[in-house]
């Protein structure tokens, strides 16, 4: 029996967008505290033993600072090498009171910047200040969140060893609130001219992406997923393993292939199903679009499972 925990998307919705946002809020203090790096790899947060991080920041003084989601703990912190301070995330806090109060935190500090302050790449359009409609918080779907994102972390490291090429951290990216790896074949991909400078930016080269995400308004179920861009002719004709638990969804920018996360809870080894799934959506797309797979690949890893 697998000891994964069940994440079924309609019991925590809710909970799921107002942790979204509160997301999006931290993330955006670290975007205007952090040097600008290439494909946005300066905004990301990070999986930590009690949830995720921003890592270090530094003030506009010079000082380091770091913010925390303890989803342990069900707190938000940030500390300083001489100081924390927190407060407790909890059912009832709205989106506009998380932004009060972290900015509050911040300034009391002497650490408090200015943000755009309003949603990016989701549904919702209301500022930060204004929103008290999301405002949910399950502390026990929280739990089980936490402990499905640091199972994936571990899964997608593991994976990572794999390429010997330019690929990415794995990172929690929160204007989507998906846990991500992306690798680049070295080629520059045909420019984007229409886009916006976000995706512009995050598409500069070939890439083949991974991660795991909690479900959303058009994949209403948490999933492992990937994807290549750009997508070359005939990526959905190429099969996915494990057979007969994948899918093809076709959203905005293309096509995703998607491994249901019940399935892989499911399966007799839930690890080596996911790095399957893995392993075979990288070698669609990299095939698919030209790749030298064999001069990508590690030296230094384990025969595929």
């Amino acid at each position: 029996m697998s000891s994964l925990p069940p994440l079924p998307y309609d019991d925590w919705e809710p909970t799921k967008q107002t942790l979204h946002l509160w997301a999006q809020i931290v993330g955006k203090v670290k975007l205007a505290t952090s040097p600008p790096k290439n494909h946005w790899w300066h905004v990301p947060l990070y999986l930590d033993v009690h949830g995720l991080t921003t890592r270090l920041l530094h003030g506009a003084d010079g000082r380091p600072f770091e913010i925390r989601f303890d989803l342990v703990g069900h707190r938000l912190v940030v500390e300083t090498g001489q100081a924390e301070d927190s407060f407790a995330l909890a059912d009832g806090l709205s989106v506009a009171e998380f932004d009060r109060r972290l900015h509050a935190m911040l300034a009391g500090l002497d650490l408090d910047v200015p943000i755009v302050e309003r949603p990016f790449g989701v549904a919702t359009t209301t500022p930060f200040p204004e929103d008290t409609e999301h405002h949910s918080y399950d502390a026990e779907a929280v739990e089980r969140f936490r402990r499905v994102l640091d199972w994936s972390g571990t899964v997608l490291e593991e994976f990572a060893g794999w390429f010997d090429g330019k690929q990415s951290p794995v990172h929690l990216f929160w204007h989507s609130f998906d846990l991500a790896l992306t690798r680049f074949s070295g080629r520059r991909a045909p420019e984007l001219a229409d886009a916006d400078p976000v995706t512009r930016e995050a598409y500069t080269h070939e890439v083949v992406s991974f991660g795991f995400w909690a479900g959303d308004d058009r994949v209403r179920e948490p999933a492992y997923y990937s994807y290549t861009a750009p997508e070359p002719d005939g990526l959905r004709g190429r099969p996915i393993a494990p057979e007969g638990r994948t899918r093809w969804v076709e959203t905005g920018g293309g096509s995703l292939a998607v491994l249901p996360y019940d399935d892989v809870r499911s399966a007799a080894d839930p690890r080596a199903t996911v790095l399957e799934f893995l392993e075979s959506a990288f070698e669609a797309g990299a095939d698919a679009a030209g790749w030298n797979r064999a001069e990508l690949r590690s030296t230094w890893c384990p025969p595929l499972p």
